[in-house]
Parts: structure tokens; C-alpha cells; sequence
């Protein structure tokens, strides 16, 4: 071997040693512990413009979309309802609307579910949360839909 590809097989398998501690330290693996850690949303005061075209799945009962971390959704009786796109369990932004027991938010990493008032429904099963889902005002105007604190 020639000193040039010795140096730089050395170099390469050096820079590995002394790089590998510390990305390992470094990973997500405790991600599955600690959670996304996403912050909840706060000082939320946004409008939605039921006509643009973006939000079309907003004209359907049970449809939703998502803005700024919060799910936005016409429940099935018709009423827009916002919530927290990030889970009160561990923070994932995972958050959605689902169409069955009349219409819950769910967090489908652990599987926590929550009333339409943020209220956790409590099942068997693995990581459901007794914490709250921040739930927040709406106000329609029109064509505008304002979301809010």
C-alpha cells in the first residue's frame, strides 16, 4: 500500500473513531421517550378563506386542514372546530380529525384520542394521555374563518 492511501485510510477510519461517540450521543434514539417535544401552539389568531382552493376539504363535514400546528375541521354537525395539531402526550404533530364516534381528534404515534373539546377518551390502550388537547375559538364571517386564542 502506498503512504498516500494509508494516510487516507488512517485519516477516514480516525475521523469515524473520533466522530462515532459523539453522533451516537446525538441521535434520536430517546426520541421514543422524551417525544417530538413540539411546543403547543400559542398566541394563535389566523383567518382561513373557505373559498380558496386550499382549503376546499374545509366545505365537507369531517374534512380538515392544517395550519400553524393546529388541525382545522368541519365537525360533522357542521361546525368548524380548531385544535392542536400537537399531541399532549409527548408533543408529536400528528394530530388529526377522524370521521367515527361522531368525530375525534386523534394522534396516531401512540395512539391518544380526544373529544371534540379536547377531552381525552380514555381506552386500553398504550400511551393515551389524561392531558387535554388545546382546543381553540372560531369565528365565521362570511367566507372567513377566524381561528383563534
Amino acid at each position: 500500500m502506498e503512504r498516500k492511501q494509508f494516510l487516507k485510510s488512517l485519516g477516514a477510519s480516525a475521523a469515524f473513531a473520533i466522530a462515532f461517540p459523539c453522533l451516537h450521543a446525538c441521535s434520536t434514539d430517546s426520541e421514543d421517550e422524551d417525544g417530538g417535544n413540539v411546543p403547543v401552539p400559542t398566541g394563535v389568531d389566523f383567518t382561513i378563506d373557505l373559498s380558496a382552493p386550499e382549503n376546499a376539504k374545509l366545505a365537507e363535514k369531517g374534512g380538515f386542514v392544517l395550519k400553524d400546528l393546529v388541525v382545522v375541521v368541519q365537525n360533522l354537525e357542521g361546525e368548524y372546530v380548531a385544535a392542536s395539531q400537537v399531541c399532549s402526550h409527548q408533543g408529536y404533530e400528528q394530530v388529526r380529525f377522524a370521521d367515527i364516534d361522531g368525530g375525534i381528534f386523534y394522534c396516531d404515534v401512540h395512539g391518544s384520542r380526544f373529544e371534540q373539546d379536547g377531552t381525552p377518551i380514555y381506552e386500553k390502550v398504550e400511551g393515551v394521555t389524561s392531558k387535554p388537547l388545546k382546543i381553540f375559538k372560531t369565528e365565521l364571517n362570511d367566507n372567513m374563518l377566524r381561528v383563534f386564542e
